[in-house]
C-alpha cells in the first residue's frame, strides 16, 4: 500500500532539509509513498500544526517543529 507523505512547512531551509531527507529515506528504501510539500499556511492550519517542519504520514502527524534522523523517519515509516 503507498504511504501518503506531507511536509508541511512554508519553504525554509528547515523544511527543505526535512523533504529532502523523506526524499533519500523512500529512495534507500524502496517504499512506495508519495511525498507532498505543503506550503499554503491555509492547508498547514488545517492540521493545527503551530511548529514547522511538520511531518505527516498517512493523515497523522508524526513530528513537528523538529528535523527527525533518517531512522527515525524510517521507523515512522515502517
Amino acid at each position: 500500500m503507498t504511504k501518503s507523505i506531507k511536509i508541511l512547512g512554508t519553504g525554509c531551509a528547515r523544511c527543505q532539509s526535512l523533504t529532502g531527507l523523506v526524499k533519500d529515506v523512500v529512495s534507500e528504501n524502496h517504499i512506495d509513498a508519495t511525498i507532498e510539500k505543503v506550503e499554503d499556511i491555509e492547508e498547514i492550519m488545517k492540521f493545527n500544526v503551530m511548529a514547522t517542519p511538520a511531518l505527516v504520514i498517512d493523515n497523522e502527524i508524526k513530528t513537528k517543529g523538529r528535523i527527525p534522523s533518517k531512522e527515525e523517519i524510517l521507523a515512522l515509516l515502517n
